[in-house]
């Protein structure tokens, strides 16, 4: 696996809720690319509940939104917004019994719409939820200039890729 850089960090003005490593009331999340697959690992907390030791169910779909997010950045290299998203929440997300697994993969490519696959798994690494999330992605000169998509290499490193 390769770890993803975040390079937002320094921009002034970015806090967002998803990956901002200094929003304290977010969700903190870093990525790596794992083949295909872009990955997360991420450690519930009491004030993510929507019900005792259960996991909100807003904050899934939040936590597959972001993934799918990322995926666009490193995988299409540029950037979208959410157009559409279609979760299922297949059983109880626990907080209190250790760290969830999420993962993403294109599905497919519709004109300018991705359609990203999306699963969220519990500590023993069985499936919770699964999305489908679409996403409008934009022509990368357009990300580049008005939605701060600062280019491949800022995620990855290499240039190569």
């Amino acid at each position: 696996m390769k770890k993803i850089n975040n390079p937002f960090v320094m921009r002034e003005g970015y806090n967002c809720f998803g990956c901002s490593p200094d929003n304290q009331n977010g969700l903190r999340l870093k990525f790596e690319e794992d083949g295909d697959f872009l990955v997360a690992q991420w450690q519930p907390e009491s004030q993510f509940q929507g019900w005792n030791n259960t996991l909100h169910g807003g904050i899934q779909a939040t936590l597959l939104d972001e993934l799918a997010s990322w995926l666009v950045f490193v995988k299409l290299r540029t950037s979208g917004v959410t157009s559409r998203m279609e979760v299922k929440l297949k059983i109880p997300v626990p907080t209190n019994q250790g760290t969830l697994f999420m993962k993403g993969k294109l599905r497919e490519m519709k004109r300018n719409i991705a359609v990203i696959d999306t699963w969220l798994y519990n500590h023993e690494m069985v499936l919770c939820t699964e999305a489908v999330m679409y996403y409008y992605t934009f022509p990368e000169d357009l990300a580049r200039e008005k939605y701060w998509y600062p280019g491949n290499m800022a995620f990855t490193g290499n240039s190569e890729e």
